[in-house]
C-alpha cells in the first residue's frame, strides 16, 4: 500500500502525511517555500514538480526510503470533526470548484436525487436550506463511510484517523501532530525541530484556502447544524477522531481541543 497521501520536500527536510480541510494547502505551500524560497503559483495540490508526492510515481521511492527509516521529521495536522464535516459539504457539495464545476461531476445531482439535497447556485445567490440540506448531506456520508454506497468515501469526509493510520501502519512514525484551530504554534514547533533551505516566518504567510470565495458562506452557528440525530451520526463515523485528537463532542461550537494528543496512544490504537 505504500504512503499514500504523504508529502515530503524535495530536500527531505520534512514527512508531512497530508489530512484534507486541515490546512493542508498552507502546510504543502510552506514546505515548498522552505526548499525554494517562493510560493508554488497556484494551488501547491496542483504542482508536479518541487515537492515529493506520494501520488507523483518518482517520488514514492525517495518517501519510502525515508519514511521506513525514519531519517525526516514526520508530521500531521488535525481538526474540529464538526468544523470539518461542515467545511466539506460548503466546499465540495454547495459550493462550485476551481474549474468552475461541480465537485465530482455527477456527485451533486446524485444527491439532490437520492437524498433532496438542495444547494442553490451562483445565479440565486446560494439560497438554500442550509440546515436541511447539511443534514441529508450527513447521511450520505455515513452511508459513504459504513457502507460504501452509493459510492466509496471521499477522502475530504472520510476519518482523519483514517488517513493518518495508514501512514503508520505501514512502517511510519509520527513526531507530531498539531491542531488546525492552533496553527501557527504547531506548525513553529515542525520548524524548529527541521533545518530548512529558506527560512519562514509564519507571521508573513499568506492565507491559502483553495475554497475560498466560490460557494455560499455558512450562515449559522455549528451548533446549528447539528440536531440529537445528526450528533448521533457524527459520533458513528468520528468517534475515534474525537477520542484520539481530543475534541469536545458535547458542544459543537467549542472547536477548540480540550486535551493534549497522546503521541503514543495514537500509534497504539491506529497501528492495529
Amino acid at each position: 500500500m505504500g504512503f499514500p497521501g504523504t508529502w515530503m520536500t524535495e530536500s527531505e527536510s520534512v514527512v508531512y502525511r497530508v489530512v484534507p480541510k486541515c490546512a493542508c494547502s498552507s502546510i504543502g505551500q510552506i514546505m515548498f517555500y522552505s526548499d525554494h524560497g517562493r510560493f508554488f503559483d497556484g494551488d501547491i495540490h496542483d504542482s508536479t514538480a518541487g515537492l515529493h508526492k506520494w501520488s507523483q510515481d518518482e517520488s514514492q521511492k525517495p518517501i519510502e526510503a525515508n519514511v521506513k527509516a525514519h531519517r525526516s521529521y514526520a508530521f500531521t495536522c488535525v481538526r474540529n470533526p464538526y468544523a470539518r464535516i461542515l467545511s466539506s459539504f460548503f466546499d465540495k457539495i454547495a459550493g462550485i470548484q476551481r474549474n468552475g464545476k461541480r465537485y465530482r461531476g455527477a456527485l451533486v445531482p446524485q444527491l439532490i436525487q437520492k437524498y433532496g439535497i438542495d444547494v442553490g447556485s451562483p445565479e440565486n445567490g446560494f439560497d438554500f436550506d442550509q440546515v436541511a440540506s447539511f443534514r441529508r448531506f450527513l447521511l450520505f456520508a455515513r452511508d459513504t463511510i459504513r457502507w460504501r454506497r452509493p459510492m466509496e468515501p471521499d477522502i475530504h469526509w472520510s476519518a482523519m484517523s483514517g488517513h493518518i493510520a495508514t501512514f503508520i501502519v505501514n512502517g511510519g512514525r509520527y513526531d507530531h501532530i498539531f491542531f488546525t484551530e492552533k496553527f501557527d504554534e504547531g506548525m513553529q514547533v515542525v520548524l524548529n525541530n527541521i533545518q530548512t533551505r529558506h527560512p519562514v516566518d509564519l507571521k508573513a504567510v499568506p492565507k491559502f484556502n483553495e475554497s475560498e470565495g466560490h460557494g455560499p458562506k455558512r450562515a449559522h452557528p455549528v451548533s446549528a447544524y447539528f440536531d440529537d440525530l445528526s450528533r448521533h451520526l457524527v459520533w458513528e463515523i468520528y468517534r475515534k477522531d474525537f477520542q484520539l485528537f481530543k475534541y469536545d463532542f458535547d458542544n459543537p461550537d467549542n472547536k477548540m481541543p480540550v486535551g493534549e494528543i497522546d503521541l503514543d496512544e495514537v500509534h497504539v490504537k491506529l497501528g492495529d
